[in-house]
């Protein structure tokens, strides 16, 4: 599988709109409410440039959290640290992760899973650093249930990178409970009709990673055809599907 150059993105990434919307974690929420006690060392798990810590430390200012972030990309750590105090950010990759075992009683990862080169070796260092009824919370897309994304439909090989990035959910499911976690997961899809002008402003920004390993002359040929049709029609709706696999693991 090709690999991500954040690198080149780091100076964009937060200008995607989409990235911004970011609700009160639930999941984290329901934890700290089964789960009483003075201090909570949470992780953020390929944490980039600190989106989901930014906007969690705000809905759980008044508990006792000590917030962590993990990422590969020095220039996406730098970005979360003029934004963001208080954290401790650390340049490590999943697979080595430079903590202690037992450490953390809540590990999330968002749309990160798919950059881990090592995803097996990724999980056991999940469940080394989790603590015993900790939670290990992954979200992302699910690729195998939105074959028609805006995204597949203008570079069609993006698709087929993805495939050698993104774990299935069943495979997901089974790695996770073989090493020891009761696992509960959810699949939400939509299909929705979206405004090309829209999406072509997301394409520009070229941010969305697998963007970033398809071939150039495959994305300026998308990248003139969603032009085209926007000029053709700058009301045009397109079809779309999108899934998003909201996974809960409890490390027994």
């Amino acid at each position: 599988m090709k690999v991500a150059d954040f690198s080149k993105i780091a100076n964009k990434y937060d200008g995607n709109k989409y990235r911004q919307k970011v609700e009160q974690d639930t999941f984290l929420k329901t934890y700290i409410e089964q789960n009483k006690q003075s201090e909570y060392n949470i992780l953020d798990l390929a944490c980039g440039t600190g989106i989901y810590i930014c906007k969690q430390m705000e809905y759980f200012r008044s508990e006792g959290i000590k917030w962590y972030g993990l990422d590969a990309s020095l220039d996406m750590l730098e970005k979360a640290k003029e934004k963001i105090i208080g954290v401790s950010f650390v340049n490590g990759i999943a697979e080595s992760m430079p903590y202690e075992s037992n450490k953390f009683d809540f590990i999330v990862n968002n749309y990160a899973f798919q950059h881990f080169t090592g995803k097996a070796e990724a999980l056991d260092e999940v469940t080394r650093v989790l603590k015993t009824n900790g939670i290990f919370e992954m979200h992302n897309i699910a690729i195998h249930q939105m074959k028609s994304w805006w995204v597949y439909k203008y570079f069609p090989s993006a698709y087929f990178e993805d495939l050698k990035r993104f774990w299935d959910k069943d495979l997901i499911f089974h790695e996770l409970s073989y090493r020891g976690f009761d696992v509960e997961l959810n699949i939400k899809y939509q299909m929705q009709q979206m405004k090309a002008v829209d999406l072509l402003e997301y394409a520009k920004n070229r941010d969305i990673s697998v963007l970033t390993l398809i071939d150039e002359d495959e994305y300026l040929r998308g990248l003139e055809i969603l032009t085209s049709d926007v000029y053709n029609n700058p009301e045009e709706r397109i079809v779309c599907d999108f899934a998003e696999l909201y996974c809960i693991a409890k490390k027994l």
